[in-house]
């Protein structure tokens, strides 16, 4: 299946001031399943078994997480640090057109995302300094008849271990999620250079991706604490 990579900041970096930010889009509408005809099912080879009386007692809250992530998703962002400057031009919410123009490719970012049943996203970004910027995208999928999270999560860890300037580690409490942390900057002619980092992990119908910028090295235990709090609320 065609990869789409996520867009680097450095196109978004003024060569004397290096202001990062971060383009959002209002929520206008879930564009996947919409229309969808459901496939009917086979008949059952055996006799219906009937309904037990009596009520099932329900799941709680605790126990019933649908609860929380068919809710408000923005409500399970980290907050952003005291002092820190909200980089959202958006109330938080991100449609597929929007979202599918933060990767090199939109188009083949659209059909990817299409395939694997996207369903919405929820961003935080703020910065602490005139350099130093972070993103939080939680990434929601149906997960019908594809893994959507999973395949969203893999596709970031593919492209971040492409790049051998990476130093990654597991982040744990997650199946396979990973932070990685370039050594190297991106250096491009009129630019300042940029250091990046990244984690990207799926808990569920949830895909979570980091990103931090920054015109200096950023420390590993930064990215790894923003995935294990990020994680931890999922």
């Amino acid at each position: 299946m065609p990869r789409a990579r996520r867009r680097g900041r450095t196109a978004l970096l003024i060569a004397a001031a290096a202001v990062l930010g971060v383009v959002a889009g209002t929520c206008t509408g879930y564009l996947v399943q919409v229309g969808r005809t459901p496939t009917p099912l086979p008949p059952l080879s055996q006799p219906v078994v009937k309904q037990a009386k009596g009520e099932v007692e329900p799941l709680s809250a605790a126990q019933d997480r649908r609860v929380r992530t068919d809710g408000d998703l923005r409500k399970l962002l980290l907050s952003r640090p005291s002092g820190a400057r909200n980089a959202l031009e958006s109330d938080g919410w991100l449609d597929l057109a929007e979202y599918m123009h933060s990767f090199d490719k939109p188009a083949v970012a659209f059909q990817h995302l299409v395939d694997i049943e996207f369903r919405r996203v929820a961003v935080a970004a703020w910065e602490t300094t005139d350099t130093h910027f972070v993103e939080i995208d939680l990434v929601q999928f149906h997960q019908e008849e594809e893994a959507g999270a999973q395949e969203h999560a893999d596709n970031g860890m593919y492209w971040a271990e492409r790049d051998s300037g990476n130093h990654s580690r597991p982040i744990p409490g997650t199946e396979e999620g990973m932070t990685y942390v370039d050594s190297t900057p991106e250096r491009k002619p009129g630019y300042l250079p940029v250091y990046s980092a990244q984690a990207h992990a799926w808990r569920g119908d949830i895909a979570m991706d980091i990103y931090i910028y920054d015109t200096k090295p950023i420390p590993e235990k930064e990215i790894m604490s923003l995935a294990e709090r990020q994680v931890g609320r999922l």
